[in-house]
């Protein structure tokens, strides 16, 4: 992962022009939309990582499991300067760095490259008890991922073990746009809490909302995020 010189650093307000700025036959737009808030109050409030500090050992860790619709994730990282917005013309071409699919060789401030469905929590999970195993307690671990993707069983799997091990470094952010397959009795947030997580459901469009949920204390206990934006929104 390789971090650029300056770039110039664009607000919220921007995100809509960033993004038209990508188009293409694969871009997967609603499935990006879906995530446009719930990144930004991370990038912009969250999470302890800049251009400057993208390969600290004690940043936070943020990993796109949605990676199949990867555009309101490169907005993001280039409106917080991670890459010039100039590189957002090209999305999909033969020769920009900016794929379909997330590749972290080529995406400054990209964790993993992502897109196959039901990769990113089991790799949170590897990285949360990696930075364990080294004695890191700050850094935090965290994972954006879809409804539908929950439908893989690699997640469940990841759920079930970071709960049982206390993994509170993990935190999981559930983009909620009523696309999974089976869903759950109760809610997706009481599938994290039966296996020990704490989890909490806030609309994914409302900035407050989500920061007062992605900063909740959860001592002891990995802590999920169920961020609902309505059906229609993609995978």
């Amino acid at each position: 992962m390789t971090s650029t010189s300056a770039t110039a650093v664009y607000g919220y307000d921007d995100l809509p022009g960033l993004m038209g700025r990508m188009s293409g036959d694969e871009k997967h737009g609603p499935a990006a939309t879906s995530t446009l808030d719930a990144l930004w109050v991370l990038y912009d409030r969250v999470l302890l990582v800049s251009p400057a500090t993208a390969e600290a050992d004690d940043r936070d860790r943020f990993l796109l499991s949605k990676g199949h619709g990867p555009m309101a994730y490169y907005a993001v990282l280039a409106a917080k300067g991670f890459f010039p917005a100039d590189w957002l013309t090209g999305f999909g071409s033969y020769d920009s760095p900016l794929g379909h699919h997330p590749d972290r060789t080529l995406v400054p401030g990209a964790e993993i490259s992502s897109g196959s469905l039901g990769h990113g929590l089991p790799l949170g999970v590897g990285m949360a008890h990696g930075l364990r195993a080294q004695g890191r307690t700050g850094p935090r671990v965290w994972v954006l991922t879809g409804d539908a993707e929950l439908d893989e069983g690699s997640n469940h799997e990841a759920i079930a073990y970071a709960g049982a091990v206390g993994l509170d470094s993990l935190h999981v952010v559930v983009i909620d746009n009523g696309s999974a397959t089976h869903g759950w009795p109760g809610g997706i947030a009481s599938r994290f809490a039966l296996a020990g997580w704490s989890a909490v459901t806030v609309d994914g469009r409302d900035h407050d909302a989500l920061h007062a949920a992605y900063t909740a204390p959860h001592p002891g206990r990995p802590h999920a995020v169920v961020a609902t934006v309505g059906r229609g929104h993609g995978t």
